[in-house]
């Protein structure tokens, strides 16, 4: 038995973002694969010690590898705040600039 950890609300919000090729994969481990993946960065184990419940966890880690070099959890990030935004969830005071990532002017030093 499959421990869920995406509602069925979420699963409909996600599964359009998860490209489906010509090949595969099949449309229903999509979302055990997915699961998988939540498994593995909430547990912080390693992609070997996955359950099977969500297929072979190579399977899993390839799986994850097409969707991050595909853009998926990026485009999947700019959906949800899009729609927490249609929904007036937003709260831009919990929003800030890593001084780090952000180049200064050569005149600010």
């Amino acid at each position: 038995m499959t421990r869920r950890q995406l509602t069925d609300a979420q699963w409909k919000f996600i599964e359009p973002y998860l490209p489906i090729g010509r090949f595969g994969p099949y449309p229903e481990r999509l979302r055990e694969q997915l699961e998988g993946v939540i498994w593995r960065f909430r547990s912080s184990a390693q992609w070997r010690e996955m359950p099977s419940e969500f297929g072979p966890w190579a399977t899993v880690y390839g799986r994850f590898r097409v969707w991050r070099d595909a853009g998926v959890f990026s485009a999947l990030l700019e959906g949800l705040i899009a729609e927490a935004a249609r929904a007036g969830r937003t709260d831009l005071s919990l929003v800030s600039v890593d001084s780090t990532t952000v180049r200064a002017h050569h005149d600010a030093a």
